[in-house]
């Protein structure tokens, strides 16, 4: 194998989006993924297979801050998690970038403002083929550009929902999508939330950015490569094991770009311990594995015996109107999303209803998720223990989501759907993981620099949801590709350590 210029680690939103990035410039990139291709299959449409049976969950179990075992669902292979997720590709708002004052704390603030990242955000939407609309949304910050596709329409149910919410005065607006909905239905009458993208129609890190960067002859991609350790000598990763097919392996390149994940990347980075770095590598700030985030979530169903859902997707409007405001003294508390259409087996599969209770629950019904920011807090981390993960997190600010919740469940009610049941999410679910490798000025404090490129380390950089200063309350996905373009044209503009 010719030895790279580049190496990027993980080709999920990060890696994939910053593969892209600098493919153009020539240089040899090799992408190393520790997982395979999806393949097509039966079960990538069958809600009981995902649901119920948990078909496409990886084996891998990390433990709880108790030692308790648990399954995370965290995805090894091109495009990574992104196969499976909501394809909802927001930006951040503007002041999400500034410290805010929340119920049950306050953000620190990012390095960079909403107007460093802009054009990237614009660019993101570009590469991921976005569906969207302006002059919906109060708190939609500036754009460049305005989306490259119009939204995906709304079925009767939820235009129906749509105009309930907007008669109480709120401004539901169109839910920014990377989705092909004519595309994606080809492959069966299902939506794409949870479900994997095996058969088209969702832009995810694989069909989008990774495509993108094998595109050209000077990038390339090795799955089923699990790096293992990185090796350092002073201010230089030296060297990156890995194993494949049951065989180890070692490769160098003058620059080294880890992108497993917020969780994965920060728990490589404490197994590459050495004498000189007892903490781990990039961790002279002791920051690595810290400040764990999460979102709080929980589904909210609203139900109806006189309205009959009769959608397939379901997943297209958004409200923002508690976004920035709402608490009892101001404070932020969250966004208000569709969950995808949950069907019957669905709902039996994650509930444990009878399955005929179940479908009458979800045909008589719609489905929304509240999302509410979740604090940084150095005791929320990742653990690397003995060759495993643990993960210690300590929800936080849930006042205020509990608040969030208990809005959009009275707006649903005065709507015309007199029965609102609401579940937060499973704690030990990372599904929005972020925050680990903190980005900052100070290296005693953060990970990386603005650019992403450690502070303890010349050639290594970190490009996934490990270096969000803070969660917001929006799905992180469209920032990390923001942000690994800005890196990627950083990269692009200087020569190599």
């Amino acid at each position: 194998m010719t030895a790279p210029d580049i190496l990027v680690i993980g080709s999920g939103i990060g890696g994939a989006t910053l593969a892209a990035a600098l493919a153009p410039s020539g240089r040899r990139i090799l992408i190393l993924e520790r997982g395979e291709p999806l393949r097509d299959s039966p079960e990538a449409r069958d809600p009981a297979a995902i649901f119920g049976r948990g078909h496409f969950r990886p084996a891998e179990m990390w433990l709880d801050a108790e030692g308790r075992e648990f399954s995370p669902g965290n995805y090894y292979n091109p495009g990574g998690n992104s196969k499976f997720y909501g394809a909802v590709l927001m930006r951040y708002r503007a002041e999400d970038f500034a410290p805010l004052r929340h119920i049950e704390g306050r953000t620190p603030g990012w390095p960079i403002a909403y107007a460093d990242l802009e054009r990237y955000y614009s660019e993101a939407e570009a590469l991921y083929n976005v569906r969207g609309a302006l002059d919906h949304d109060p708190t939609e910050p500036p754009h460049s550009a305005p989306y490259p596709f119009p939204p995906v329409p709304d079925e009767p149910p939820v235009a129906l929902l749509r105009r309930k919410l907007a008669e109480q005065g709120l401004h539901p607006g169109p839910l920014p999508l990377g989705v092909d909905i004519v595309q994606w239905l080809k492959g069966g009458a299902t939506t794409w939330d949870a479900f994997p993208n095996t058969r088209g129609g969702k832009m995810d890190a694989e069909s989008c950015a990774l495509a993108r960067a094998l595109e050209y002859p000077n990038v390339t991609l090795l799955t089923g490569a699990r790096v293992t350790r990185l090796q350092a000598e002073g201010r230089r990763v030296t060297a990156v094991d890995y194993i494949r097919e049951g065989k180890a392996g070692t490769i160098s390149a003058p620059l080294v770009c880890l992108a497993a994940g917020a969780v994965m990347s920060s728990a490589l980075l404490l197994a590459s311990a050495d004498a000189a770095n007892p903490g781990g590598l990039a961790n002279r700030s002791d920051q690595v594995g810290r400040n764990f985030m999460n979102h709080n979530l929980s589904a909210v169903i609203g139900i109806s015996p006189f309205r009959r859902n009769d959608c397939i997707y379901e997943k297209t409007i958004q409200l923002n109107d508690w976004y920035l405001t709402g608490g009892p003294g101001g404070e932020p508390l969250g966004n208000i999303q569709m969950l995808g259409r949950i069907t019957g087996p669905i709902l039996a599969g994650e509930s444990g209803l009878p399955l005929p209770l179940a479908r009458w629950i979800a045909d008589h019904s719609v489905h929304l998720m509240a999302m509410s920011e979740d604090l940084p807090k150095p005791e929320s981390r990742v653990i690397w223990r003995d060759g495993r993960v643990v993960l210690k997190w300590e929800r936080s600010n849930w006042k205020a989501h509990a608040a969030l919740v208990a809005k959009i469940k009275a707006a649903l009610r005065r709507g015309g759907w007199p029965v609102v049941l609401a579940k937060a999410f499973e704690k030990r679910t990372p599904s929005h993981q972020c925050g680990t490798a903190r980005m900052g000025h100070d290296p005693h404090s953060s990970v990386v620099d603005p650019m992403l490129r450690a502070h303890d380390l010349d050639n290594l950089y970190l490009c996934d949801a490990s270096v969000l200063p803070t969660s917001a309350a929006v799905n992180p996905s469209l920032t990390i590709a923001a942000l690994a373009l800005r890196t990627g044209q950083h990269l692009n503009e200087r020569s190599l350590p």
